[in-house]
């Protein structure tokens, strides 16, 4: 299964129009900073699964700020970062996720771009799609009980 991370779109839809062409992902994530792109994606690709998370400027609080799904039989947390202080350390998501027993803690809200194992977790920021210099975005594939994340930079 090959799964999109997009963070941070802040109004860009053409740029996640673009990963979506470039990719052909089976399943996408949005992870918060702007809630209605993801709306807008959920109706332009409507065969597409999509799971999203609010993030610090989307105005959500009926939204849970993360979500804890088990896909494949690997424990995935999909949240923004900005209420595990991400900004300034990894610290915190670390202990969650040992806490929740994950296999990947997906977060955005640096407008960074990370990938990085930590024991038996994962963690992958995907930068901000929405970016005007160097947009990126993440690509998951989970295929025989193996699980791996790429950053791809767009142009």
């Amino acid at each position: 299964m090959k799964i999109l991370v997009l963070s941070d779109s802040h109004g860009n839809i053409a740029n996640m129009e673009q990963a979506i062409s470039d990719t052909a992902p089976q399943m996408i994530f949005h992870l918060g900073d702007c809630w209605r792109d993801a709306e807008t994606l959920r109706y332009r690709f409507p065969d597409i699964p999509l799971v999203q998370v609010p993030g610090n400027c989307d105005c959500r609080p009926q939204e849970p700020d993360e979500m804890v799904l088990d896909l494949e039989g690997k424990r995935i947390l999909l949240c923004h970062g900005h209420t595990y202080g991400v900004k300034s350390s990894l610290l915190a998501s670390g202990y969650a996720a040992e806490e929740k027993d994950l296999d990947l803690f997906l977060f955005g809200h640096t407008h960074r771009p990370l990938v990085d194992k930590r024991g038996k977790t994962l963690f992958l920021n995907p930068g901000s799609i929405g970016a005007a210099l160097h947009p990126s975005y993440g690509v998951l594939t989970l295929e025989h009980n193996r699980l791996d994340g790429s950053i791809v930079l767009q142009r």
